[in-house]
């Protein structure tokens, strides 16, 4: 519902707003430029055959006496400015419901300047060579030119302005030139009286053309308010009096309140909206602060000021229940401008409300634990960041991280985990004061927002005590749990003037405190400051390798067992920065997982692995380890393919190396990306076998052509350790059954060679065989590749 307008007095619009010429970028110039130009649209053809009609007695006037190549350019730019305006000026059309825009103004005066122009120009090149008698009768024509635009557009007195002026001012220096002061007298009477009948008649339009929208704005709110509801039975009338008390009490809003009409009449209608805490026979509530009641403050506010309003969503009871109301309404005045109350429509909106809120609610909570989620965490911080500059003091950001929970939810499932999240929740909330905010960003990992954390020791305390409760033991479906909790903390502004800085510098600490053996508080310090800057100098330079190409392959001989021949390769990647020298690769690649790069960097060794590896003997195959990310990568098997088809590589010469926890992320993702790589014709190998927990179980679920041993195992197995050794006999009797290869790795020394032979290993590889080479070493072992390896390592 729109306030209606109010249309001013003739004496209240100025000169300058009448002509435009104030108040240039506000709504209102743009309404009343809208008013006035769009005229310009309907009288643009009379305008044109006006100035044709001049046109052609202007050519027949001058044609015996001026050249006839000047009269031909003056036509020419006569008709290009018509053209300009005529195109502006249609473009206007709508300008009374849309308003006017500064540039469309601005061009519709230039096309008049350039009009009056081209109209001047033969009182200076054409009267000079024509009789004298020309110069009364080209005026002549001029004058009804400058009549004829006073009278078609008088709605537009700034473009009838600017044409009198340019043409008046012409004459006028045109008859001083020609001596003839009393025609240059007549002239600017002429065009002073044109300027002040459109000035003034335009003011007159302009006052009438507001009358009527205001009139017609004010009969749409009548007819909003009182039209007839019988196809939508959801909305109904009310009314009050100037003392707020309900009147004319419709059949439809009595059944909303559920209220017979008689009981309705002369309550006041905010009590009414209040419920049973309001009186009914006054304007005003008992027992219940309208302050707290959502809408009803707004409503007494426009109430007090008597504005219109619309769609203001009320709550109200109704018979105990709580319902909302939308509303919209008007104040009544009578014929002499006295205040009669309000009218307006209201219909209830409960449903929609009550979605609204539910959809607010899950924007801004986690759905299992109830907690803040990450969207409310990251405001609560924000806000707490704000005022910790205001005040000159500081806040705090704690992240937390569940420990041991990933084997619980792994073991015992999600059903499970998700009843320890929600307890673990519930823990944390009993920690909480007016003064922090606790919320789950996801996974297992929780946080804490202190809005005041100027005592560092007050942060440690509460880190200490979430430590402590959440090593408690948990009640879970019968089991009992026990996990524990590590936590980092950073305190703003100190340590991050944004929420992204706070909140990973946060994470630096926590990882500090995960590294230094779990169950710890860590806060962060310079010495974290430092190590996070060198790993952000770090990942700026591995960005730059990826754009760069830096890296190199290296490949590790891979032996079969019982022969000692050489059968293959693993494709290890190596960093040679410019600026750092070699990088270890424990360095980078979990940089590389963190920010995203494995996939580029994955994606590379791939191709490089398979173009050095096509140029090789034809017998001899090459391992790839691709991390859970890559493999879980849309664009894996693609990447897969082109590599093979690129390098020209049988299939069957590619291994690649996946590890258990791919089928912990996502299992059916998983499961279809091994299928997808044996349909090609590639091997895959189970890497790390035995490290978890539940390598045996995907064995059992999926399909691999070798299980490669965690390194672990045959260190504890060559140092007597009879769990190891154990473990590798039931490893190899598995991979046996299940026509898999075994395969060793990690073997250095004679007594973990002979141990792994002797357990039924079938390939071995380690630095019993050499280190890892590049790609030029690798091509001399192929002139003697009938010798075992073991013996090529002596010889060299």
């Amino acid at each position: 519902m729109t306030h209606a307008i109010s249309s001013p007095a003739i004496g209240e619009l100025s000169i300058w707003s009448v002509l435009g010429l104030s108040g240039q970028g506000t709504d209102e110039w743009a309404r009343l430029r809208g008013l006035q130009y769009s005229q310009l649209a309907l009288v643009a053809r009379a305008r044109i055959w006006a100035q044709a009609l001049a046109a052609i007695v202007s050519v027949l006037l001058f044609a015996p006496f001026v050249s006839h190549p000047m009269i031909g350019g003056w036509l020419g730019a006569l008709c290009a400015s018509l053209t300009y305006s005529v195109r502006n000026e249609g473009q206007l059309s709508d300008a009374d419901r849309r308003g006017m825009f500064s540039n469309e103004f601005r061009r519709q005066a230039l096309g008049t300047i350039i009009n009056a122009l081209v109209w001047a120009s033969p009182l200076l090149f054409f009267l000079p060579q024509a009789p004298v008698h020309l110069r009364y009768e080209f005026w002549t024509v001029l004058a009804m030119l400058m009549t004829v635009s006073a009278v078609i557009v008088p709605t537009v007195p700034l473009s009838t302005l600017l044409f009198s002026t340019i043409v008046g001012c012409g004459s006028v220096v045109g008859f001083f030139t020609l001596l003839q002061p009393g025609m240059a007298g007549v002239a600017a009477l002429f065009v002073a009286s044109i300027a002040l009948g459109t000035i003034e008649a335009s003011r007159h339009f302009l006052a009438s053309r507001l009358a009527v929208a205001g009139m017609a704005e004010r009969n749409e709110v009548v007819s909003l308010l009182l039209r007839e509801f019988d196809e939508d039975e959801a909305d109904w009338l009310w009314q009050t009096d100037a003392q707020r008390r309900v009147r004319a009490v419709s059949e439809r809003f009595a059944e909303a309140m559920g209220m017979a009409p008689s009981e309705i009449e002369g309550a006041g209608f905010l009590a009414l909206l209040l419920g049973p805490g309001g009186d009914p026979r006054s304007g005003e509530g008992r027992g219940i602060e309208r302050g707290t009641v959502p809408g009803l403050k707004e409503l007494e506010e426009k109430f007090k000021a008597r504005e219109s309003f619309s769609n203001l969503v009320v709550r109200v009871m109704v018979q105990g229940t709580r319902r909302y109301w939308s509303l919209s309404g008007a104040p009544r005045f009578d014929d002499v401008g006295a205040f009669m109350g309000f009218r307006g429509v209201a219909s209830d909106v409960t449903e929609q409300q009550e979605t609204s809120e539910k959809i607010a609610y899950l924007a801004r909570y986690d759905t299992l634990t109830g907690l803040p989620n990450r969207m409310m965490v990251i405001d609560a911080l924000e806000n707490a960041l704000v005022a910790a500059r205001e005040g000159d003091g500081q806040c705090a950001f704690m992240m937390i991280d569940l420990d041991r929970f990933k084997a619980v939810n792994d073991t015992l499932g999600h059903p499970v985990g998700d009843q320890l999240l929600s307890q673990v929740a519930e823990r944390l909330r009993v920690l909480m004061t007016p003064n922090s905010l606790c919320g789950r960003l996801g996974g297992d990992e929780f946080c804490v927002v202190l809005r005041q954390a100027n005592e560092r020791t007050l942060v440690a305390r509460l880190a200490q005590a979430i430590i402590a409760d959440l090593s408690q033991p948990y009640f879970v479906d019968g089991h009992e749990l026990t996990i524990g909790a590590s936590v980092g903390s950073a305190f703003g502004p100190v340590d991050g003037g944004s929420v992204p800085a706070l909140m990973r510098n946060a994470d630096f600490a926590l990882y500090r405190a995960k590294r230094n053996g779990r169950g710890m508080h860590s806060a962060f310090d310079e010495a974290l400051r430092a190590e996070a800057e060198a790993r952000a100098w770090l990942e700026e330079a591995l960005r730059a390798a990826v754009e760069r190409q830096e890296f190199e392959m290296f490949y590790q001989p891979v032996v079969d067992a019982p022969s000692e021949r050489l059968v293959g390769f693993e494709a290890l990647l190596r960093w040679n920065s410019p600026e750092l020298g070699r990088v270890s690769p424990d360095r980078f690649l979990s940089l590389a997982e963190d920010t995203r790069l494995s996939l580029p960097i994955g994606a590379w060794v791939l191709k490089e692995a398979c173009h050095q590896v096509a140029q090789w003997p034809g017998n001899l195959r090459v391992s790839v380890n691709v991390s859970d990310k890559q493999a879980l990568d849309p664009a894996f098997i693609d990447h897969v393919v082109t590599a093979l088809a690129v390098s020209n590589l049988a299939p069957q010469r590619l291994e690649i190396e996946v590890t258990e926890s791919l089928f912990q992320r996502d299992p059916a993702l998983a499961r279809a990306t091994i299928e997808r790589l044996t349909a090609l014709g590639c091997s895959v190998i189970l890497d790390d076998f035995g490290a978890g927990q539940a390598s045996v179980a995907i064995l059992c679920e999926m399909r691999f052509d070798a299980i490669k041993l965690d390194r672990a195992l045959m260190k504890g197995a060559a140092s007597g350790n009879a769990e190891s050794v154990a473990m590798i006999r039931a490893a190899v009797a598995i991979a046996d059954s299940l026509e898999m290869i075994t395969i060793a790795k990690g073997v250095e020394t004679p007594q973990e060679l002979e141990i792994a032979c002797k357990l039924g290993c079938r390939r071995l590889q380690g630095l019993a065989y050499g280190e890892a080479r590049g790609v030029e070493e690798v091509r001399d072992l192929f002139g003697t590749r009938s010798m075992p390896v073991a013996q090529q390592e002596k010889a060299g």
